[in-house]
C-alpha cells in the first residue's frame, strides 16, 4: 500500500570489491573502483556518485567499502559525509553489504528508498541513466515495489547473468514483472536469450524501501535480518564500530541475487539502454573507452604495427606490439600481464596463485 508521505531517497554505492580481474593495475591497496581507467582522469567511484546529481542529495549518499579503503573513499568523495562511509570489517558479498546500509538508513531516515549502485560500472549516456534511476526510485517510493535495472542486451554476452521478464507492462509505465534469474549462459544459450527479446542483462542496480529489503531478509536470510536489527539499535552510538567489527565477519558471504532476489515473488525490472558496461575485466576497455582505428585501446607509450583489437595499459616503459590480435598487455612497475582477451576472465586465477605462494606484496 502506497504511503501518503513521500519517503526520503538515499543512494548506496557498493565499493567493497577487489577488482582482481584487473590485476596487476588493481591491487588490494588501490582496487579498481578507486582507479581512473578512462582518459578523463575521473575514478570509477566518482563517476558513480556524479550520476546521482539532481536525484539524491550528497548528505543522503552512503558508501560501503572495506575498512582499509575508507580513506580513499573520503579523498575521492569529499562531499559525502564521513558518517555515511560505512566500513566492512571483512568481505561478505552484496547481501550483507546492503543489509548494513539498510540498517543505518532505517535508523536515520526511517522507511527510505534505497537506490543501490555498484561503484565500478561505466555508463556512456549519463542523462539517460539518471532518467531510468528516477523512474526506479518513483516505483519503489509509490508502490513499495522492489525494482532492478535490466540492460537490453546488444550481443550474446556469456559473462553476465540474465533476467527473464514478462512481456506485460504494469500500468503502462515501462516496468515489467521479473519471472526468473538465469546464471551466466553458454554461447548458444546467450544467443537464444538475445533473440527472444525476453531477457535482460542483470546490471546489479536496484531500488527498494528499507522495509521491503529488511522484510525479505527476515523471510529468506534471518541471520542478516537479526544483524540489521542490531546495527539499527547501535547506529550513531559509541558502540557502533565495535559491534560492527564483532558481528559482520560472522555473517554468511552471500550475494543479494542468490540470497534475496531469486526468491522474491514480486520483483520488477525496467529495461534500459544507456551504454552500460560492468567493466569486469581488461577487454571491457575496448568497449567503453576510446580506441584507435584498429580497435586498440592504448594507455601509455605504445607503438603498434599490424595490431588489432588489443588492450595496452603501459607504465614507464615503451610497449611495442607487432602483428598481435586480441591480446591484453598490462605493464606495471613490479608485474607484467600478457593474456588472450578471450581468457581475461581467468586473470583472477593468477591472484589466487600469488596468494597460495605467499606473494602478498604483488596483490
Amino acid at each position: 500500500m502506497a504511503a501518503s508521505v513521500q519517503p526520503v531517497v538515499t543512494a548506496v554505492i557498493m565499493a567493497g570489491g577487489r577488482g582482481e580481474r584487473f590485476w596487476p593495475r588493481s591491487r588490494n591497496h588501490l582496487p579498481k573502483q578507486f582507479l581512473s581507467l578512462t582518459d578523463d582522469g575521473e575514478t570509477m567511484i566518482r563517476k558513480t556518485a556524479d550520476r546521482l546529481e539532481g536525484l539524491v542529495p550528497h548528505e543522503n549518499i552512503y558508501v560501503v567499502t572495506a575498512e582499509e579503503h575508507i580513506p580513499l573513499a573520503r579523498e575521492q568523495l569529499p562531499f559525502v559525509p564521513a558518517a555515511n562511509l560505512l566500513a566492512e570489517p571483512a568481505p561478505r558479498n552484496t547481501a550483507p553489504c546492503i543489509a548494513l546500509a539498510a540498517a543505518v538508513i532505517r535508523k536515520r531516515h526511517g522507511d527510505a528508498v534505497m537506490l543501490i549502485l555498484p561503484a565500478d560500472h561505466m555508463i556512456r549516456h549519463r542523462s539517460l541513466c539518471t532518467d531510468i534511476l528516477r523512474r526506479a526510485v518513483a516505483a519503489a517510493a509509490e508502490d513499495d515495489r522492489p525494482v532492478t535495472i535490466g540492460i537490453t542486451p546488444t550481443y550474446p554476452e556469456t559473462g553476465y547473468g540474465y533476467i527473464e521478464f514478462s512481456p506485460e507492462d504494469t500500468a503502462g509505465q515501462g516496468i515489467y514483472r521479473v519471472t526468473s534469474f538465469r546464471e551466466k549462459p553458454d554461447g548458444e544459450t546467450a544467443k537464444a536469450y538475445v533473440q527472444s527479446g525476453r531477457y535482460l542483462w542483470n546490471s546489479g542496480m536496484f531500488a527498494w524501501r528499507t522495509s521491503v529489503y529488511c522484510n525479505a531478509l527476515r523471510e529468506h536470510l534471518p541471520v542478516l535480518a537479526d544483524f540489521a536489527d542490531t546495527i539499527t539499535q547501535v547506529c550513531d552510538t559509541p558502540r557502533f564500530a565495535s559491534v560492527l567489527r564483532e558481528e559482520f565477519p560472522r555473517l554468511p558471504a552471500v550475494s543479494v541475487d542468490y540470497g534475496v532476489l531469486e526468491h522474491w515473488r514480486q520483483l520488477y525490472t525496467i529495461p534500459a539502454g544507456f551504454g552500460w558496461d560492468d567493466v569486469g575485466s581488461w577487454p571491457a576497455l575496448g568497449r567503453v573507452a576510446k580506441t584507435d582505428t584498429n580497435g586498440n585501446y592504448r594507455s601509455g607509450d605504445i607503438l603498434t604495427v599490424g595490431t588489432r583489437d588489443c588492450v595496452f595499459y603501459g607504465g614507464k616503459r615503451l610497449i611495442a606490439a607487432v602483428g598481435l590480435e586480441n591480446i591484453i598487455l598490462v605493464d606495471t612497475e613490479d608485474a607484467l600481464l600478457a593474456c588472450s582477451a578471450d581468457a581475461a576472465q581467468n586473470v583472477r586465477k593468477i591472484t589466487e596463485m600469488l596468494r597460495e605462494q605467499g606473494r602478498g606484496e604483488l596483490l
